[in-house]
């Protein structure tokens, strides 16, 4: 390896890990206050930018989105251009800057306190233009940016990052938030899924093998076969699980018998078989298969058979 590409690369993580740490310190009443403002408003949390910074505005718009803060993305250029519009009377306003001296921000911060919003600047110059006139500040202060000049905003962009994964996860705090209410603005999403998904959801797409305990040992493997889930259920008249047979229950059979003849159903079904409710989370469904290092479940209430779930419905959700 490069000695130098090595050795610039450790630099910059350790730089960055600096930014980081660095934060703890700025953790403080402003910034309390801060996050009491945002939750107690009745409006959205609208974060304005300029050039890198605004790219992390659009980020922690969308992770406040995602975990139950309204926010919005203006940019500081549009805003004075018109989008100013899209500032309501009761939003909060958040305006993110290194320097807090771009001619952007200069121009739209007199606006927004004429409003009359109440104003948070997360900002890296705590002397600076939007420092002093905002009525809150984040401090997202760092010694030096990863960039060997000292000037692409590097360490100070993912200082801006954290300090807005610090303020969603305290008003995640604040709110309550739930995975289940995760699972609500997720839905498309493996870990929505993980919250929503429910074995009915899964089983009902599958074939539905099943047998009678007297059926023959021909029509038990043309079942398994046909169904292709490697599973019969086995039940009797009434339509109630009585058991389960897989290929290994048949390939054990197979080993051990010689006179295969006049094998049922009956004589090879494992009793009492590891059953779910349709209603159960597929997540806790592979609970049960892992506990019990099988593939599939039998679907059943008030022990009348529904289908088969098969590990494969999980791998094909994402589950796994």
């Amino acid at each position: 390896m490069h000695t130098s590409i090595y050795q610039t690369a450790l630099n910059t993580i350790e730089l960055e890990a600096q930014s980081i740490a660095g934060l703890a310190a700025f953790i403080d009443p402003s910034f309390e206050q801060a996050v009491k403002v945002v939750h107690g408003s009745k409006g959205r949390l609208v974060i304005s930018g300029i050039g890198k910074s605004a790219i992390v505005a659009q980020k922690i718009v969308a992770t406040l989105n995602s975990t139950g803060t309204p926010s919005l993305f203006m940019h500081a250029a549009d805003a004075i251009h018109g989008d100013l519009g899209m500032v309501q009377r009761d939003d909060v306003v958040m305006i993110i800057s290194k320097s807090g001296e771009s001619p952007e921000i200069k121009v739209l911060v007199p606006l927004i306190k004429n409003f009359g919003n109440a104003l948070i600047g997360m900002v890296g110059n705590t002397d600076s233009f939007l420092a002093t006139q905002s009525d809150l500040v984040l401090n997202t202060t760092v010694s030096k940016e990863a960039c060997p000049n000292n000037l692409a905003p590097t360490s100070s962009t993912t200082a801006q990052m954290v300090m807005g994964d610090v303020l969603a996860v305290c008003l995640m705090e604040l709110n309550g938030f739930s995975g289940k209410d995760f699972a609500k603005y997720h839905p498309g999403g493996n870990l929505g899924k993980r919250m929503y998904l429910r074995a009915a959801d899964l089983y009902t797409h599958n074939e539905r093998p099943h047998v009678l305990p007297t059926a023959t040992l021909k029509e038990v493997i043309v079942e398994i076969t046909e169904k292709r889930l490697g599973v019969t259920a086995v039940t009797d008249e009434q339509n109630r699980v009585v058991g389960i047979i897989t290929d290994g229950d048949l390939r054990r059979m197979l080993e051990k018998s010689n006179n295969i003849q006049d094998i049922k159903a009956a004589d090879i079904l494992s009793v009492h078989p590891k059953t779910i409710p349709p209603d159960m989370l597929a997540v806790d469904t592979l609970d049960v298969l892992r506990k019990y290092d099988i593939s599939q479940l039998i679907v059943a209430e008030d022990e009348k058979y529904l289908g088969i779930l098969h590990i494969h419905d999980l791998v094909k959700e994402g589950i796994i």
